[in-house]
Formats: C-alpha cells, structure tokens, sequence
C-alpha cells in the first residue's frame, strides 16, 4: 500500500544528520515494505488529492495548530476531506490536527510540558491492539487535545494527557512519538533546554528505562494493513 506522510514540521537541524526527518523516522518505525511519499506541509505541498495514497500519517511539530499559519488551514481541510477515503494516523501535532478537523479542541495546556517516557493506561482495546494494560513512550508536548471529538474512543490516557490516543474508526492518532528513539528523543530535549524553561534531566533519564515503541508500532501497521483490505 501507499502511505503518504505528512511533514508537518521538521526536527533540529543539528540531529537530521544522525536520525533523518520526521518522514524518515516514519519510514523506519513501519518498516520497508510499504511504498511512502512525503508531503513538506509546512512549505505548502499537500497531495492533489486524498485518494493519492491509501493512507496518511501526520507527523510532529514545534508549531501549535492554533497558530496563525496559512499551511495549518489548508491541512485541517485536508484532513476532513480525506476522512474516510484514505486511513489516517496522527503523532503528536498530527494528533492535535485530527481533533480540531474532527470537531474536538486543543490547548496549551496549564499542567505545564509533558516530557520523557510517560506511561498511559489502555482503557479500551481496537481490533488492531493487543492485551497491553499500559504502554510507555516517550512524550514531548505542552499543547494537548481538551475536548474529545464526538465519536471517537479514547484508547490511550493518563492523568496529565486524558486523551492520549484516539481511534475514530477510519482514523487514529497518538500524542505521544512511537517514531522516537531514544537517543533522539535525548538530543531533542538537550537541543530545546531554554525552550522548556524546566529542568529536563529526569526525562532524558527516563529514555534508559524500556519503553513500548516497537508495540505501538505494530498497532499502527495492522490499522493500515486492516484499512488497506476494506478498501
């Protein structure tokens, strides 16, 4: 199948050399088997149609889909567009853009940044799941979804993120990066130590422990590959 990954943003220059861009880590987490296209979003490139790919997957970001950006629209309509004529997944600012195109809310959220592995627990179980009680993965955020879109299951939560993961039906989305290894996701809190304006050594501590990556992996390839065969 073709999946069609969404460049929303692109990481620290300085660590592209060693880990690639968002589309690349994408690209490795599912494996070779798939035939993959990448959309720069940030610099306008949108497929001319959502039938273009089979699936789509929305990357992370350091913008807000609040901000006052004209890509951020035109992807948002996309999105609605595509709803049910392509799979759809979303990680991290991707999963902020799938709530607000599907009626939900995103905020900056007052609990502050949720950095490092995190753990969330499993309330409800997709086909496309396994029997996990809890995942742990690692989480870079301070904007977060609200208010659930009507319809969706929460499949993924914790106290500081209640609405981790998301399943809509013909689409699913994660707050958190099942795309991360941990020495990336080190060298992006080590490169954005100002930004968070917190101490960032527990977190990157943190990335020593085990963590769910490859789990939440698979739970993606079997949505596409369910998705792929209804079609």
């Amino acid at each position: 199948m073709k999946v069609g990954i969404l460049e929303c943003g692109f990481p620290p220059a300085e660590l592209v050399p060693g880990f690639g861009t968002y589309g690349a880590m994408i690209r490795e987490m599912l494996g070779p088997h798939r035939e993959y296209e990448l959309f720069d979003v940030a610099a306008g490139e949108l497929p001319d149609s959502a039938d273009t790919a089979a699936a789509y997957i929305l990357s992370g970001s350091s913008v807000g889909v609040y901000d006052d950006l004209p890509w951020i629209p035109a992807l948002i309509r996309f999105v609605r567009d595509a709803r049910g004529r392509a799979g759809l997944v979303g990680i991290c600012f991707g999963h902020q853009a799938m709530a607000q195109a599907f009626g939900g809310a995103v905020a900056k959220s007052p609990k502050g940044w949720g950095l490092g592995n995190q753990r969330y627990d499993i309330p409800s179980r997709s086909p496309w799941m396994d029997d996990a009680a809890h995942i742990d993965a690692p989480a870079s955020h301070q904007d977060q979804v609200v208010a659930c879109p009507v319809g969706a299951r929460v499949i993924a939560s914790s106290e500081f993120t209640p609405y981790a993961g998301l399943d809509y039906g013909d689409a699913i989305s994660f707050q958190f990066h099942p795309e991360f290894v941990p020495g990336f996701a080190t060298g992006l809190l080590e490169s954005r130590r100002e930004r968070f304006g917190i101490s960032v050594d527990a977190a990157i501590a943190s990335y020593t422990g085990k963590n769910d990556c490859a789990r939440v992996a698979a739970w993606i390839g079997r949505f596409l590959d369910h998705r792929a065969g209804s079609k």
